[in-house]
């Protein structure tokens, strides 16, 4: 089911100038699966065995938190309009900001109006860090446009806490997750000028490792198998109810959905992807997708990010070579 052209391209681009390590996962419509390793856990490292877990990056935000968000919406815990005062009323205490306004579902499709991503890592310890996230002036631009951001799914995951009453940490997940891996099988990432060190089995985002290793944006770990079942769920059903997980995969705003990012043109998941295609990708070099008309789904995971972020090595690239060679062989599509 993986074509040998897929292949190739992966067995290419792991080793000197590219990341030490990647996994592809592909799962059909019938819950056929096939899955390739590459490479090893770290330049001159351990070669991988398939069990390892990899830092998932901004995966984090469908798969953990946005995926918690419908839940609780499931639940009458929430509503997806709610604005956000009515979840956190501390939020802008004493000023006039519109963020206060701004609804989950902004949040969510990155909608809001917030910044990208700011360096809350250097502001202090994790309980300075929180004080202040809800505190912070955001410069603030209108609503509606799509704004890629990090800090809205922050405060989603603020919002999770407040209404479970538990922390983030304290979720519970699918098997093959984890918010805690073990670090003798886990993939290393960078070497961060922050920590100066190589980090393996930590959070390789400084602002979700300086909040405690786990935030609505990034934390979450997962095997090749346990996040290619999410990407069968979603394929297949089961992953939320009929209402929500349809609500997850078609398109809120110009090319988001309420988890992800729908096909368009410049997607991570290749040209040749139907246009009910949607997927996400993180930053360490992580990426899952869902063509729902071609019934595939595929997870690619990379340690990109190895031994550093600034390289030349193009994963947008090796992505949509990846999503355009397993969209061109004869797969089963639903009809």
């Amino acid at each position: 089911m993986i074509p040998d052209r897929t292949a190739a391209l992966l067995r290419a681009a792991v080793g000197p100038g590219g990341p030490s390590a990647a996994a592809l996962g592909v799962v059909t419509a019938s819950g056929e699966r096939d899955t390739l390793i590459v490479g090893h856990t770290r330049h001159g490292g351990p070669a991988l065995t398939g069990g390892e877990w990899w830092d998932l990056a901004s995966l984090t935000k469908p798969l953990f938190t946005a995926r918690e968000v419908l839940r609780a919406a499931e639940e009458g815990l929430l509503d997806l309009d709610d604005p956000l005062s009515r979840h956190l009323p501390d939020l802008g205490w004493m000023q006039e900001t519109p963020l206060r306004e701004r609804t989950l579902r902004q949040l969510l499709t990155h909608t809001a109006g917030l910044p990208a991503w700011t360096p809350m890592y250097t502001w202090g310890d994790a309980a300075t860090i929180r004080a202040r996230f809800l505190q912070e002036p955001w410069a603030m631009t209108d609503p509606g446009s799509v704004r890629y951001s990090d800090l809205g799914y922050g405060l989603l995951g603020r919002v999770l806490e407040r209404v479970r009453t538990s922390s983030l940490r304290a979720f519970h997940l699918d098997p093959g997750l984890t918010f805690t891996p073990d670090a003798g099988q886990t993939v290393s990432t960078e070497v961060c000028a922050w920590r100066e060190r190589l980090l393996t089995g930590e959070t390789h985002d400084e602002n979700a490792a300086a909040l405690g290793g786990v935030a609505g944006h990034a934390g979450l770990f997962g095997t090749l198998n346990g996040t290619l079942a999410q990407a069968e769920r979603l394929l297949r059903g089961g992953w939320l109810s009929p209402a929500a997980q349809q609500l997850a995969m078609t398109p809120q705003v110009p090319e988001r959905t309420l988890a992800f990012v729908h096909a368009c043109p410049g997607w991570s998941g290749g040209s040749l992807c139907s246009p009910q295609a949607a997927g996400h990708t993180g930053f360490t070099g992580t990426g899952l997708w869902i063509d729902p008309t071609r019934g595939l789904a595929w997870v690619l995971l990379t340690n990109r990010v190895h031994p550093t972020r600034h390289t030349t090595f193009d994963i947008q690239g090796l992505r949509r070579a990846v999503g355009n060679t397993l969209a061109a062989q004869d797969t089963p599509r639903v009809t």
